[in-house]
């Protein structure tokens, strides 16, 4: 998403929901909203919820922070029973919620920067890690919970660095997007909340995460050398890194 924090806009300011996915969409290597359906409903929806923080001026960053406290708070709670596996599961939605806000308040109001980007690229992280430590107090086999977190990082690293080696935009839009990160865990959370069973539904959630992360990772990785092979080779003398 878009980053946060500075005193110049990077795009004239949007006021209409087309305008401001058109700013979105500059600042993502002009992906096409439209294309995607849950882009669209999930932009749509951030839109609407931004618009009053934006004009009360709130700062982008601190609806960064206001997201990662609603995941540590989530991980603090979910071992607990349960009701706390039922907290939590509000909490993760609250997180992910409010995350999305803080690119769209940094839109709206003409503070996204290139540092804010990498500010809240490290939040996105941070929260994944908390979300995926959800599913250990779960009691979710450590092994699997890990290999979830790696291909996770995997595949925001790969698209970071080929849009650095220049693909034109985000890519592909997987389905281990976030959002599917959080809903796993969530639904997840939802069934240990209705039925305790010890580590059962944790184990069942890393296991679906695990096997949506690796096609996530599969289909981002098909996109990004598609893109990529597009480019025209490297000049002589030019090595990558």
């Amino acid at each position: 998403m878009t980053g946060s924090d500075a005193s110049e806009p990077v795009v004239s300011l949007p006021r209409t929901r087309t305008q401001y996915f058109r700013a979105w969409s500059e600042l993502h290597g002009g992906y096409d909203v439209h294309s995607s359906a849950l882009v669209h409903g999930w932009l749509t929806i951030t839109y609407v919820l931004a618009r009053p923080l934006a004009r009360a001026r709130v700062a982008p960053t601190a609806v960064t922070a206001v997201g990662v406290l609603f995941a540590v708070l989530a991980l603090a709670v979910a071992g607990s029973g349960p009701w706390g596996a039922g907290a939590a599961a509000l909490l993760l939605v609250l997180s992910a919620l409010v995350d999305s806000l803080d690119g769209a308040v940094a839109l709206l109001r003409g503070r996204s920067t290139a540092f804010g980007y990498v500010a809240d690229s490290v939040a996105d992280r941070l929260s994944d890690m908390l979300v995926f430590a959800v599913l250990l107090v779960l009691g979710a086999p450590a092994p699997l919970v890990v290999a979830v977190a790696l291909l996770t990082l995997l595949h925001e690293t790969a698209r970071a660095r080929a849009v650095s080696a220049g693909m034109a935009s985000i890519g592909v839009v997987t389905v281990w997007e976030r959002p599917s990160r959080v809903i796993a865990v969530v639904v997840t959370l939802l069934g240990a909340s209705v039925v305790d069973t010890g580590p059962l539904f944790g184990t069942i959630g890393a296991a679906v995460s695990l096997i949506l992360a690796v096609v996530g990772f599969s289909q981002i990785s098909v996109s990004i050398h598609h893109a990529l092979s597009a480019l025209p080779a490297p000049r002589p003398g030019r090595t990558r890194e």
